[in-house]
């Protein structure tokens, strides 16, 4: 019965073990899109001088 017990902990611990890797995969994968996403939106905007004139 212990060893029963014992290997239902286990694999609950495997388990989530696995579902954080999988959400910390998956946070990593986000924020390296988020950043991507900044940098295009960051280039798109032009350098050169403004075409607003300002009375």
């Amino acid at each position: 019965m212990k060893t029963k017990f014992a290997a239902s902990v286990l694999y609950a611990l495997l388990y989530a073990q696995g579902l954080l890797g999988f959400a910390g995969l998956a946070s990593v994968l986000l924020r390296d899109r988020a950043h991507a996403d900044e940098l295009a939106v960051v280039s798109e905007v032009p350098s050169g001088p403004s075409l607003l004139v300002v009375r």
